[in-house]
């Protein structure tokens, strides 16, 4: 028998609490740190950011494009003050820092850093294209530089003037892609029972529960959309780089040989298509811009505002003035009540349209819409505030982004005009179930579920027994009427009848340009022109403003937005303050990380008590 003690309850509780209250000691001492530096470094930029004549404007995209964050404020906030990267860029402020830009004198060209951008849909990534050809049209002059380039990442590229990578990068274009995983086998393995209740060939969403493969519908529907999308990406860079499609077609596939060729130099290799016009090292470029405008205080750059402290400086800027066009944004899956952020709440986007209808100052709404969608009752909710919206005397303009399918489309459908890229993803008008039942898989397991009920009812809900046939009877009649309810409501919208819009419907996704040729939606553009159609509309003036009309924050939240995004935070990133091995320690370092750790877990599972190591996070060399 041990000899060694354990520590007693009581002394085990009081080890238990100082380790509470030491964590809180640093975490508090930390925090005044940090008020501390910002007091003082509030002295240096209280006048906040300047911009001075012949400033270049650095665009350096950091992530995924999307129309608003899914991060909350206090992750932003906290990624930011330990030096960390914000991996989300809404499109709205690189639409907004581009346009400005071709409107202000003080900006003399727009560069483009584009090696950190993940990545982003095609109708987002088309809508910053167009505000990099407004900054050309101006007259100035926009250069893009790349240690490599992703695909999406050179479609933003090949709209500058002149396109610049590092000699040791790369450039490859792939294609577009639309692969799954089928799960028929696997689940067949488990003893999981997969049923699907659908209406419309075409609508593929549950076919990986039932099938090993993609069946010959979803196939020829895919290809039918994504070779659209394909072509267009071609036919865009192809313009801008003055080279054909069919060369840009010819290279992606034949890249083995044409990179045998080339000696294997991927670099030289777009080179000579043309896709780069010269191979520099980031410092080589540094001094022809230097050459080309002024250098900084420093002489050891040239002179440049980046987007974050640009944007800070048109607001600081902004004169206030009247804003009767509102946007609201609907990004992500469609569910019920208000889940927060990176989903369409029913509850939560129903409410905002409701703020846009009893607000006398908003004349026109604009529904910006980015979804596949998701449950059909939310997307109702949204529909028939629209049609309130209408009915209240205020057009509504639905401007469809990335994607707007399915539950997406139910939610423009309602939209006096519907404006869809013509890379948008839309249409997929059909309705699903499926049903998983794994009595099978339980009995290999020696689990046997059995009981009593007093109708058939209980048991043919119950995933743990048989499937019962009358069952899926049931969900399939809920699904037929879910489906013709979606036609009608398709066909009343649009004016025609119910049969005309099911030969469009049954499942099928369309891109933007092809739903426009069956109807489904009125005009192609991007946001620029829904809002210009929403003025339009309302009998407003062509440079009538307009205002986004988001979730409020709380008064904590605004803070925090606040300071994430205040000149302050961007001075102290200038000046190299707010890298983590600058000044900060490493134990307090790590506490932030960690307690940016615990709020986010709070934010995707509620206030509770948790039992977290955070052991493998942060490992000090």
């Amino acid at each position: 028998m041990s000899n060694v003690k354990r520590p007693g309850p009581v002394r085990r509780t009081l080890v238990a609490s100082w380790r509470v209250l030491d964590f809180s000691r640093r975490f508090i001492l930390t925090i005044a740190f940090l008020l501390l530096v910002a007091v003082l470094l509030a002295a240096m930029f209280r006048a906040g950011p300047q911009v001075g004549s012949r400033t270049a404007l650095v665009i350096e995209p950091v992530g995924v494009i999307v129309e608003e964050y899914t991060m909350s404020p206090l992750d932003r906030m906290f990624a930011q003050l330990i030096g960390d990267d914000v991996p989300e860029v809404q499109l709205r402020d690189l639409i907004r820092a581009l346009d400005a830009a071709a409107d202000d004198q003080r900006i003399e060209r727009v560069v483009l850093r584009l090696h950190r951008l993940i990545g982003g849909g095609v109708a987002g990534l088309r809508d910053i294209g167009a505000a990099i050809e407004r900054v050309k049209a101006s007259g100035k002059e926009v250069i893009a530089y790349g240690d490599a380039f992703t695909q999406d990442g050179y479609y933003l590229a090949s709209r500058a003037n002149q396109v610049y990578m590092d000699p040791m990068g790369m450039v490859l274009l792939e294609g577009f892609g639309r692969y799954r995983l089928y799960y028929a086998e696997a689940l067949a393995k488990l003893g999981v029972e997969a049923h699907l209740f659908r209406v419309g060939e075409f609508k593929s969403a549950g076919e990986p529960y039932i099938r090993n493969d993609a069946s010959a519908e979803a196939r020829e529907a895919d290809l039918y959309w994504i070779g659209d999308l394909w072509r267009q990406y071609l036919a865009d860079i192809g313009a801008a780089r003055q080279v054909t499609p069919e060369s840009l077609q010819t290279m992606v596939q034949e890249l083995p040989a044409l990179l045998a060729a080339a000696g294997g130099d991927l670099p030289a290799l777009a080179q000579q298509a043309g896709l780069v016009d010269r191979l520099l090292s980031w410092p080589e470029v540094e001094r022809e811009l230097i050459q080309a405008g002024v250098a900084d205080e420093d002489g050891h750059s040239f002179r440049q505002v980046d987007m974050g402290t640009w944007l800070t400086v048109l607001e600081r800027e902004r004169k206030p003035a009247t804003a009767p066009v509102a946007i609201v944004v609907a990004q992500g899956a469609i569910v019920s009540g208000d889940p927060g952020l990176g989903v369409i709440g029913g509850d939560a986007i129903s409410g905002l349209l409701r703020q846009a209808r009893e607000n006398d100052d908003i004349k026109a709404v604009v529904l910006r819409i980015d979804s596949p969608g998701g449950q059909a009752f939310p997307s109702e909710q949204i529909r028939r505030e629209i049609s309130l919206l209408r009915e209240a005397g205020k057009p509504v303009v639905a401007s469809m982004g990335d994607v707007a399918a399915s539950g997406g489309y139910w939610i423009a459908m309602q939209a006096d005009q519907i404006i869809a890229d013509p890379a948008t993803i839309t249409g997929s008008i059909g309705v699903f179930g499926l049903w998983l039942t794994a009595s099978e898989g339980l009995a290999k397991l020696g689990l046997n579920s059995d009981g009593v009920g007093t109708t058939w009812v209980p048991a043919a809900f119950d995933p743990t027994q048989e499937y019962d046939p009358r069952m899926g009877q049931v969900i399939q009649g809920i699904v037929d009427d879910a489906y013709r309810q979606f036609i009608d409501l398709v066909a009343s919208a649009r004016g025609v009848s119910a049969e005309a819009i099911d030969e469009v419907a049954r499942g099928r996704v369309w891109s933007g340009g092809q739903a426009l040729e069956r109807g489904l939606v009125d005009e192609l553009g991007g946001l620029v022109e829904a809002i210009a159609k929403a003025r339009s509309l309302a009998g407003l003036d062509a440079d009538a403003g307009f205002t986004w009309i988001e979730r409020e924050l709380s008064s904590m939240d605004r803070f925090l937005a606040g300071m994430g995004e205040s000149a302050l935070v961007h001075g102290m990133h200038s000046h190299g303050l707010l890298l983590p091995a600058s000044w900060l320690p490493t134990q307090a370092r790590d506490d932030l990380r960690q307690m940016r750790e615990l709020l986010r877990q709070r934010n995707a599972r509620g206030w509770g008590i948790y039992a977290d190591c955070q052991c493998g996070l942060y490992l000090r060399p």
